[in-house]
């Protein structure tokens, strides 16, 4: 009997466990998702489509009736994946103040941005926020973008190009946009030129920090399992290990920079980069290094990554580039603000480009409160939600049945107007209150290296890389193995602009 007794309540405990485990798989079938299984969740088969996520959750989220899935797995949270446009908007706008980017986010990037905006939460954010558009007025700052986009393409980009183009030679234009995007956003950010696009330059151990610092924080994010880097990090072991020494050589740099400009600045010397203007408006040194990287990781990789897949585009539809060299050729002399914003041709054809891919391809919050996203899913406090412009980019709910077609007259209305797309159908740079501070700048970027480059050159893909390209999840929109280019003198196009 008394051994009976323990035996007995074991098999009670074993009996709720199990009822418990099954229930809670059965709760998990009522909202759409993954097949999943008790106590591992989906992580088999997150694991079986872990080189295919993008496509994974895509085929997902179109199959969902109301573009939402749920996902759980073993050592994640509740994770709730949307492409619904209401959600969306209830998220980034409607309920903001619920839904901060939240712990789990600042474990993966906090390392590197600290307290910079693009990880800042509740009043810490509202003050940064306040702290940056107070030092640049969207005018202010384009001109000031533009001015350091004169130098860098004329005097490094265009003659790289030049040089490829007399020597029928081929460039990697995801590398060469990778390098000149750091340059630019250094001028803009730090008021430094590390001349990463000049070959006669020594490698800038700046920006290798930068590239190895994205890599690993992006690898964090898409973990199967958190503890297992969390583990590395608590030790200082493998990836972990190279991540704290980059970050230690990007803060070590940063404050150095940080230090001679103080000393210029009390000199005399004037400046009008984000950095000398934090410096005079008194912030202290760590909030003004943080806010510094927070940009230059927000510009280095975003608007690069996006040229890279635009130019491979339109390298794919002769027909668009066409019509976007006219369009630049047009525009003669200097690419100012306002000649840029006339360019609607271009404009569409980067919309077009960043609705198939956008640079950033997924963007998580953490729900502070208990809430209800509109199409009736249950949001539990400190859950992930994760809207998915990549996912949204190829819905035929929402952009019909030709979604995977490359179709930049979608933008455009038969006046020749653009065509504004709700910011929640189309968050690129984020949307609402977060929306991202140099959306402006990334559009004015983006579209003087494109009429620059384009007026002068036709870029045409190299034999070897007329197949699809691969897309690399990192932080940004990565194409596997380079964007390789053959570089020809463009024909004059002046019998046509007259038209």
């Amino acid at each position: 009997m008394a051994i009976a007794i323990p035996f007995l309540f074991s098999f009670v405990f074993l009996f709720l466990l199990v009822s418990r485990l099954l229930s809670s798989s059965a709760a998990v079938s009522s909202s759409y998702g993954p097949k999943t299984h008790p106590v591992i969740g989906c992580l088999i088969r997150f694991y079986k489509n872990r080189h295919r996520l993008l496509d994974w959750y895509t085929e997902l989220l179109e199959a969902s009736p109301t573009q939402t899935i749920v996902m759980r797995r073993l050592g994640a949270r509740r994770t709730i994946v949307t492409a619904n446009p209401e959600n969306v908007e209830h998220v980034l706008k409607i309920n903001f103040p619920n839904y901060p980017k939240g712990r789990p986010f600042t474990e993966i990037l906090g390392d590197l941005l600290g307290c910079g905006i693009f990880s800042a939460d509740g009043e810490l954010w509202h003050t940064q926020r306040k702290l940056a558009s107070h030092e640049f007025s969207t005018r202010s700052l384009c001109d000031f973008v533009v001015n350091a986009l004169e130098f860098e393409t004329g005097e490094r980009l265009l003659p790289i190009l030049s040089s490829a183009c007399a020597h029928r030679g081929v460039v990697d234009m995801q590398e060469l946009l990778r390098r000149f995007a750091f340059d630019t956003i250094c001028k803009v950010s730090l008021g430094t030129d590390p001349g990463f696009l000049d070959a006669s330059l020594p490698e800038s151990p700046l920006a290798d920090a930068f590239e190895v610092a994205s890599a690993i924080s992006a690898k964090r994010g898409a973990a199967p399992v958190f503890a297992v880097w969390k583990a590395k990090r608590a030790l200082g072991l493998g990836s972990e290990g190279q991540l704290r020494a980059a970050v230690k050589l990007i803060h070590a740099s940063v404050m150095e920079i940080i230090r001679t400009r103080k000393t210029e600045i009390k000199k005399g010397t004037q400046h009008n980069d984000l950095l000398s203007r934090l410096i005079v408006g008194g912030h202290k040194d760590e909030v003004i290094r943080d806010m510094v990287i927070s940009f230059v990781m927000a510009g280095k990789d975003t608007t690069s990554a996006a040229l890279t897949w635009f130019f491979w585009l339109l390298s794919c539809h002769p027909e668009a580039e066409t019509e976007v060299a006219k369009e630049a050729k047009q525009a003669k002399g200097r690419l100012d603000y306002h000649t840029l914003k006339d360019m609607k041709v271009l404009e569409a054809c980067l919309c077009e480009c960043m609705r198939l891919y956008p640079p950033v391809l997924w963007d998580s919050k953490h729900a502070a409160y208990n809430d209800t996203l509109p199409d009736g899913t249950r949001i539990k406090k400190g859950d992930r939600v994760t809207y998915f412009p990549y996912g949204m980019g190829r819905s035929e709910k929402l952009w019909g049945k030709n979604c995977m077609e490359f179709d930049y007259r979608r933008w455009l209305s038969e006046s020749g107007e653009l065509v504004r797309q709700s910011p929640f159908k189309f968050p690129v740079f984020q949307a609402g209150p977060r929306v991202c501070l140099g959306k402006e700048m990334a559009f004015v970027q983006m579209k003087y290296v494109a009429a620059s480059v384009l007026r002068e050159f036709e870029l045409r893909r190299e034999e070897s890389a007329k197949q699809r390209p691969a897309l690399v999840p990192l932080l940004t929109a990565h194409m596997a193995g380079g964007l390789h280019m053959v570089v020809e003198k463009r024909e004059e196009m002046e019998s046509i602009c007259s038209l």
